[in-house]
């Protein structure tokens, strides 16, 4: 199997960071092909509303640092989203991503739900959240809105690793529940 990780963060040792490390090394661990981009060391747009993925292209046309990673992303069969939550939301350079998958869709989306994305059905996506809210009401709206899009583009198994209370580098370290279930996930998605 094959995952894509993508991080979201700008800290490259933040808490997202370490816990899509481990959800990474255990996939590793259990025979599948890992690939990793940082997001904040790549120069990219967002989405430009130009509307040629839909009408000339069937992908994305800006050409830029994050071409090679949608085409990781069409390749892959398991999707790694990891950010902090800055001002109740992912990171600029993770929606910045999230953007740029309108290129997934087809022309048609609107018209023919069984035929919307161009991606291959059957993917899984594990979504990492990190915040420094201690209360676990605070932000659980994020994962809910991004969870459609990713279903539409034929990722049908979604997993919610989330660590709330984490305010400083390294403090997810403790948080024996979450590390559990970023084995547990693992586990689940790899045998």
């Amino acid at each position: 199997m094959k995952v894509v990780c993508l991080f979201g963060s700008p800290k490259s040792k933040g808490n997202s960071a370490f816990l899509a490390q481990r959800f990474c090394a255990a996939a590793e661990a259990k025979g599948a092909e890992v690939e990793t981009f940082s997001l904040n060391e790549l120069t990219y747009r967002g989405c430009q509303a130009c509307m040629a993925c839909k009408r000339k292209h069937d992908r994305c046309v800006l050409e830029d640092d994050l071409g090679p990673v949608l085409n990781a992303v069409r390749q892959t069969d398991v999707l790694v989203l990891a950010s902090p939550v800055y001002y109740g939301e992912v990171t600029s350079q993770m929606k910045g991503f999230i953007d740029r998958t309108f290129s997934f869709l087809t022309p048609e989306f609107k018209t023919n739900p069984q035929n919307m994305s161009r991606l291959a059905a059957g993917k899984s996506l594990v979504f990492i959240q990190v915040q420094t809210a201690d209360d676990e009401s605070s932000f659980n709206d994020i994962f809910p809105r991004y969870a459609p899009f990713f279903k539409w583009f034929g990722f049908a198994d979604h997993h919610l690793i989330r660590a709330c209370g984490v305010p400083n580098p390294g403090d997810v370290k403790d948080k024996e529940e979450v590390l559990k279930q970023v084995e547990e996930t693992a586990s689940v998605l790899f045998g």
